[in-house]
């Protein structure tokens, strides 16, 4: 739920020191497709496209639902290089409950972009979003990704047992993220 009246989600660009967040496009599919493969995805609940068609329906579904101001979908950029990373999403925000997510291609982790991609996600939904928390759901053992919700203060409150997307079962947690926790 917006702040103030609906803005346009497809014209959104955030910027960080090192990154460019722009709403996702067919222009990056072919990238998208081969960098979301099954080591990125192993401990994430959607799992790699089968055909650049499947990449295309994740784009095409993903800009209706920043069209319908359902949720901001970004491909994520290094602003010097203009190098593809992966993607950051705010999604359900037209609830009080919005949840964040990120994925960085293999050949950039550990660079910490997830991080501060996260970091710039939730400063633009303190700004522009009006909710109650931020979801943020990670598998267990990802000790690098429970480090994102973490830095933003978020706290567990939820732990579970879930199939991932390709069905094997893990321990997944769920933090809440509130706005008085997270100062950039």
């Amino acid at each position: 739920m917006f702040k103030s009246s609906p803005m346009n989600l497809l014209d959104v660009t955030i910027s960080t020191v090192r990154l460019l967040l722009v709403p996702t496009s067919l222009d990056i599919k072919e990238e998208c497709f081969k960098e979301f493969d099954k080591e990125v995805t192993v401990f994430m609940a959607p799992v790699p496209a089968k055909t650049i068609a499947d990449t295309e329906e994740f784009v095409n579904t993903s800009r209706r639902n920043m069209a319908e101001g359902k949720e901001l979908v970004c491909a994520i950029f290094n602003k010097d290089t203009k190098e593809f990373l992966g993607h950051a999403g705010l999604h359900h925000i037209d609830t009080m409950t919005p949840e964040l997510g990120v994925w960085i291609k293999k050949s950039a982790h550990g660079m910490h972009y997830g991080s501060e991609a996260m970091q710039a996600l939730k400063k633009w939904a303190d700004e522009h979003v009006d909710y109650e928390y931020i979801l943020y759901p990670v598998a267990a053992v990802n000790v690098a990704s429970r480090k994102i919700p973490e830095s933003l203060g978020g706290k567990v409150i939820r732990e579970y047992e879930k199939a991932n997307g390709a069905g094997k079962k893990m321990s997944w947690v769920d933090y809440r993220i509130y706005k008085k926790e997270f100062g950039i």
